[in-house]
């Protein structure tokens, strides 16, 4: 199975308006940290992560996904998929170099072709990070982020040929066509997902959790806290992982997982699966019937920040 030049999913930054209500969300209820920042600005880390931060914060007027970062293995290797990006005519939004952001490193930046800014990074600097430990339900990493757009088959595609992810399964259904692909840069079922949607938008990010127990005690803090469940608690057929969606101050939508499968990849062939199978959605049967006023909230706002690199 040929290896991509992407090695991993680092960060999701996110822009925001209500800057002070999303921190203390995320720190206080999702039970993220803050490792460093600025006057409106947070680099938020998972504790049992090793990556320097999960989730960026920036205030900003407007609601806006800032960008996706994905990790390679090394500096030659952001050289090389800078190479081949300029190759293929896809913009960059920032050349390779040094980053100014928190944990430094090498890498660059694009757009992909949906005008999502993509940073491509080498080299940032680890965190200290420890073992979570049994009925401690706080995110232990970022598992994946699942993007809208209106055609996910030519997403995946475009993913597949300029940045060599894998299709790992497809959720589809005769009177839908494609609904959702997920797309694999190591072992890990998915890292990225590509949703069907009115426009692009980020559809959610979801945290890794230490295991069922974890996420069932982590999913009842949220509640109590009165963060609004929009689906779950369930189990996915595609991944295999447990999921509870919900959203943050901002309307975002956010998922607590754990138990994501990990393939065999010499061996994996993608399934296509049928989104009117109940089994599909949920395969306990203790979700909330997916329908479309569920598949909604997950739409999200259209994003104003298509083709233009934030800020930061």
């Amino acid at each position: 199975m040929p290896e991509s030049l992407i090695t991993h999913l680092r960060h999701v930054d996110l822009a925001i308006p209500d800057y002070a209500k999303q921190l203390d969300f995320y720190t206080s209820v999702w039970g993220l940290q803050t490792v460093a920042g600025d006057t409106g600005l947070a680099y938020l880390a998972a504790e049992g992560s090793p990556e320097r931060y999960i989730i960026r914060l920036r205030q900003d007027p407007g609601k806006r996904l800032d960008l996706v970062a994905f990790g390679a293995a090394s500096a030659a290797a952001v050289d090389a998929l800078a190479e081949r990006l300029i190759g293929r005519g896809v913009a960059l939004a920032a050349e390779p170099g040094s980053l100014a952001t928190e944990g430094g490193g090498y890498g660059l930046r694009f757009f992909d072709l949906d005008g999502r800014t993509v940073e491509v990074s080498a080299g940032v600097a680890v965190r200290a990070h420890r073992k979570i430990e049994e009925r401690e339900a706080i995110p232990v990493r970022l598992s994946h982020v699942v993007l809208n757009c209106p055609d996910p088959d030519r997403t995946a595609r475009w993913y597949a040929d300029v940045l060599d992810f894998r299709l790992s399964d497809t959720l589809a259904g005769p009177d839908l066509g494609t609904v959702m692909n997920f797309m694999r840069c190591n072992p890990r079922h998915h890292s990225v997902a590509f949703a069907r949607g009115p426009h692009v938008s980020l559809h959610h990010v979801s945290f890794e959790l230490r295991g069922i127990d974890e996420f069932m005690r982590g999913s009842g803090r949220v509640l109590r806290a009165g963060a609004r469940m929009v689906w779950g608690p369930g189990r996915h057929l595609a991944g295999d992982n447990t999921y509870s969606y919900f959203l943050d101050p901002q309307n975002n939508t956010i998922e607590y997982t754990t138990e994501l499968a990990e393939l065999d990849e010499d061996a994996w062939h993608p399934h296509i699966y049928d989104m009117h199978d109940p089994l599909v959605q949920d395969q306990w049967g203790t979700a909330n019937p997916m329908n479309e006023l569920v598949a909604r909230e997950s739409f999200n706002d259209p994003d104003p920040g298509l083709f233009v690199p934030p800020p930061i």
